[in-house]
């Protein structure tokens, strides 16, 4: 299963990522876990990466791909993958169809979770996530003690962009501008599925299966 999802922050794409992961038996691959994965290999893509994330500054377009296309011939991929938060842009999802096109490969679909934007901005602010790994928390759920993560024992902390609604809308804008076209990129391949993000995850998830 080759999958990519994407949608609105605060859309549910890590709960549902992490979960279809474990169904499907393949890697859930987010952007920041590449990132992490380049830097840790210590390859030549890795250290270019380590110098843009230390400096603050975004990661170049040109080189997210040429990571995510590295991440992608590891081994743990050869029976299927999860994109989350690649591609975020119609110049990285072509680039993605390239790779694949030239490796004899294709994609199973393209996920995008729908919520209303006041969903999003009501679900960002709840947001908690774990310092140390990355796991995300909602202050209706939090984890089993003391805002420690269940999984790794990490610190469960706010994130700053998502403490203030005028960060928050401005995420969603450029979510709108950028991301947003890839449905209709990926309706005119047929790859596009629409799922209903409402409901609790449990509910999402059912929703995602069924259409696939």
């Amino acid at each position: 299963m080759r999958l990519v999802v994407f949608g609105p922050q605060g859309a549910g794409k890590g709960t549902q990522g992490a979960m279809l992961a474990e169904k499907y038996g393949i890697p859930d691959i987010a952007t920041g876990d590449i990132f992490r994965w380049a830097i840790s290999g210590g390859t030549a893509l890795g250290l270019q990466v380590k110098e843009y994330v230390e400096s603050g500054s975004l990661v170049p377009d040109e080189l997210t791909i040429q990571v995510v296309l590295e991440r992608l011939n590891a081994d743990d991929c050869l029976n299927g993958w999860l994109l989350d938060g690649f591609p975020r842009s119609i110049a990285q999802a072509e680039a993605l169809d390239s790779m694949l096109s030239e490796s004899g490969d294709s994609m199973d679909a393209a996920l995008v979770i729908e919520v209303p934007e006041d969903v999003s901005v009501r679900r960002l602010q709840g947001r908690r996530v774990c310092s140390k790994c990355g796991r995300n928390y909602h202050v209706d759920v939090p984890p089993a003690r003391d805002w420690i993560c269940d999984s790794c024992g990490g610190e469960v902390v706010e994130r700053t962009d998502d403490h203030e609604e005028r960060k928050i809308r401005h995420r969603l804008a450029l979510y709108h501008a950028t991301t947003e076209p890839l449905k209709e990129y990926y309706a005119e391949s047929g790859l596009l599925r629409e799922i209903d993000g409402l409901g609790s995850p449990d509910e999402v998830f059912a929703r995602i299966v069924e259409v696939l």
